[in-house]
């Protein structure tokens, strides 16, 4: 029996939904458990999450004796912190940095070398492509404040959120070729809608230092920090993610939600969701409020 296309558009609604929990399920050959045991025999580190009355939550990747490189455990912290912020309700941005200054330089080689063989690369690959594609899903707007190097996963993680702030002195760099390799947590296909495939291009085969001039030129990062007297690189990001963030919740969720299907769906479905969307918040507190006190555009 065919579909109608509002039944069409039930249906791929449904698929996007589901993909905000995995991208890769038992379907794809994905086996969750098993690569949940092979990454917890690689502790170390940790990801720590602190969620702010103003909104805006911090995520700090927590691994400065390596640079802040993602051991096994780490890996799975994520998964849970991301989860922890898909539950949260009253949020509206989110802070990804690194401890100490530095921002993230990717795997833990101790944990790459141990699962070395193809199979077990590919599952870890799928775990962190669900992981960092549901991170970019959030309803939050989100800013990878990079500090010192990102590097190869590192620079990956900055392409899951939906900014990037980069401090004088910083580096972003996908290293990736200098050990074999391609990026495998979804980075290679974020980068290019960030930056084109020309740019894209040359930041992957030629491993490109991207400082900060570079990569406001080409639209990697959205800015730079300058941390004043008194003022530190995480206060100035606040400072900045605050004006996107400020107002009624429910409306900076719905903003992030309308540019994620836009992003993600073709334009009759994005159009069809923007319209459900749109339906939440109609008639809702903040909306009702603008109208009583007649508020005019500034």
């Amino acid at each position: 029996m065919a579909l109608s296309s509002a039944g069409r558009h039930i249906l791929r609604t449904t698929r996007l939904q589901c993909r905000n929990t995995a991208v890769y399920s038992g379907v794809h050959g994905f086996n969750d458990e098993e690569i949940r045991g092979k990454l917890l025999a690689f502790p170390g580190g940790s990801i720590d999450l602190v969620k702010q009355d103003s909104g805006i939550a911090v995520m700090t990747v927590n691994n400065p004796a390596r640079m802040n490189a993602f051991s096994g455990t780490m890996m799975l912290e994520l998964e849970e912190r991301v989860t922890q912020l898909e539950g949260w309700s009253e949020g509206k941005g989110l802070i990804v940095q690194g401890a100490a200054e530095t921002f993230c330089s990717g795997s833990d080689l101790n944990a790459v070398r141990a699962i070395s063989n193809p199979q077990d690369g590919m599952k870890m690959c799928m775990f962190m492509q669900n992981t960092l594609t549901r991170l970019l899903r959030l309803p939050l707007i989100s800013v990878a404040l990079v500090e010192g190097k990102a590097l190869g996963g590192g620079a990956e993680l900055t392409t899951s959120c939906d900014f990037r702030l980069m401090a004088p002195g910083s580096v972003i760099q996908f290293v990736h070729k200098y050990m074999g390799l391609v990026p495998g947590w979804g980075g290679a296909a974020r980068l290019v809608r960030i930056v084109g495939s020309q740019n894209a291009l040359q930041l992957l085969a030629g491993a490109k230092k991207v400082d900060p001039d570079y990569g406001t030129q080409i639209g990697l990062a959205s800015g730079v920090v300058n941390p004043g007297s008194g003022t530190s690189a995480l206060e100035e990001t606040e400072q900045w993610l605050a004006q996107y963030t400020k107002g009624p919740a429910a409306v900076i969720r719905a903003a992030k939600k309308v540019v994620v299907s836009g992003r993600e769906l073709p334009l009759e479905d994005a159009l069809r969701t923007e319209k459900d969307v749109f339906g939440t918040v109609w008639g809702g507190p903040a909306n009702l409020a603008a109208l009583a006190s007649k508020s005019k555009h500034k």
